[in-house]
């Protein structure tokens, strides 16, 4: 008796324009061959999330044709991305409300005999020698800097910028400061130039600055970029590092908080140490203040009116160190809802380190073998599509587990899980939502779904989704060769 592959739903074909499809749509390579490999191979790295290139294209011929895309002149980052972007402004477009526009950077370490064809990063401490000295190496790799674009309910619509980049060599920051004063130095001879750059490239993208704002963490603490994001007509929420001068220039930013009341009290759920969850209470202070740019600067950059919102623990707990976060702001806060609502924000800035955590433990991104750069950041794009994928799916499930499941899986795709992961009991079609397939996506990957688990995450999901897709194709191979 001749297998059947499941019923496709109506309207929809046996062979459905796949999720790889969509995101690659906006892709434009001059060679129409280049844009033909991008779409096996990003369906041979899905489907072996965290496997080497070898392990993704099974056989020499592929994993061949894989190394010379990767080495190939004529690609680069932003073409393998450039659809990626284009499906992320679709999402963008699709969904109301405020985007936050989450920028963070990762390094990716590599070791590799010739070190020059990579790259350094930065420079460690490797012990003592036996005269006592100690011993500095330089740390070989790459840099990237990723914007991911994420609702106000935490599910990620895709990136929108990125910048990776390398040192030739390594200088050290403690000795050019004392030569140097960085403030004086103009952003754009810095690398603090990616967070203007990413910036306007989000906004150029997405052709609604007023609805994005961009959130950083004290790295991102730079007087440029206020500047820049008052240019261009956007927003900003950035955890401030910096006591800069405010008023008339005869006091600081610190000075004026002091004098502001507690307006408020706030409890927000902190992870210890070793896992425990609890309640601690913050006191609210906010203020709008007049801002002046740094000394040497002062020329060049206008005085900015910025709200700055702080949030302190009430008591030291003896577990953990204290909460004490000062965030600065172009938007206004007039009440103690406004000041919550931006803490919340400032919350999901987490939601990049996700991302990259995904990248690097799930795609396994550092355990690349490729010898240069150029091909590193090549796969890396790759890897990038693959990581959002996860992380949608898996925020997809906890923001909107309701929605029809046609948004994320094909009618093949549900048929298959519906064979393979068994109902208990009598289910209704009606029930059948999205996250009723994510949550046997997740049990393909060890996910229990007991009564009282949380909701699967990236882990899970991105081991069912490896062996989701293995299967998918044997099934599209064993339908062309039975019929």
């Amino acid at each position: 008796m001749k297998a059947r592959l499941p019923a496709a739903h109506p309207g929809e074909a046996a062979d459905a324009t796949s999720w790889i499809e969509q995101e690659l749509a906006g892709c434009h390579f001059r060679d129409r061959r280049l844009g033909q490999r991008l779409r096996k191979l990003l369906t041979h790295m899905a489907s072996a999330i965290g496997g080497s290139i070898p392990l993704a294209c099974q056989d020499w011929a592929n994993t061949k044709a894989a190394y010379r895309f990767l080495s190939n002149p004529k690609v680069s980052e932003h073409e393998i991305l450039q659809g990626h972007f284009q499906a992320t402004r679709t999402r963008f477009a699709a969904v109301g409300g405020p985007i936050l526009v989450l920028q963070d950077t990762t390094e990716l370490t590599y070791e590799r005999a010739q070190h020059e064809r990579i790259g350094a990063t930065r420079r460690v401490n490797s012990g003592r020698d036996k005269a006592g000295r100690l011993r500095m190496h330089t740390v070989c790799g790459l840099l990237m800097h990723s914007c991911l674009a994420v609702t106000a309910d935490g599910l990620p619509l895709g990136l929108s910028a990125i910048k990776v980049w390398t040192r030739p060599q390594f200088k050290g920051t403690r000795k050019l400061k004392r030569k140097i004063n960085p403030t004086r130095v103009p952003i754009d001879q810095k690398e603090s130039i990616r967070w203007l750059e990413c910036m306007r490239q989000s906004v150029a993208l997405f052709g609604a600055p007023e609805r994005c704002i961009h959130i950083g963490d004290r790295e991102n603490d730079i007087y440029e970029f206020f500047c820049t994001a008052r240019a261009l007509g956007t927003h900003f929420l950035v955890r401030t590092c910096v006591d800069r001068l405010a008023g008339d220039g005869q006091h600081t930013i610190a000075d004026e908080m002091q004098e502001v009341r507690v307006k408020g009290l706030h409890q927000v759920e902190v992870r210890g140490p070793k896992g425990h969850v609890s309640l601690a209470t913050v006191e609210l202070k906010y203020r709008r203040i007049h801002v002046l740019p740094p000394i040497g600067k002062q020329k060049r950059y206008p005085a900015l009116t910025l709200t700055v919102i702080h949030a302190q623990e009430r008591h030291t707990p003896k577990d953990r160190a204290r909460i004490d976060w000062k965030l600065i702001a172009d938007l206004p806060v007039r009440s103690r809802a406004d000041a919550i609502q931006m803490l919340d924000w400032y919350a999901l800035r987490w939601k990049v380190e996700l991302f990259h955590k995904i990248l690097k433990s799930g795609c396994r991104a550092e355990e690349s073998k490729l010898r240069t750069a150029e091909r590193l950041v090549n796969l890396l794009s790759i890897y990038c599509i693959v990581s959002w994928r996860i992380f949608w799916l898996t925020m997809l499930n906890r923001v909107v587990p309701d929605v029809p499941p046609r948004l994320a899986l094909t009618g093949l795709e549900m048929g298959l899980l519906d064979e393979l992961v068994r109902d208990k009991g009598q289910v209704m079609l009606r029930s059948k939502t999205l996250s009723y397939y994510l949550t046997k996506i997740a049990c393909m990957g060890g996910y229990l779904a007991r009564g009282h688990d949380p909701p699967p995450g990236n882990t899970v999901m991105w081991r069912g989704l490896s062996r989701l897709m293995d299967i998918e194709l044997g099934a599209r191979i064993g339908a062309q060769i039975y019929g």
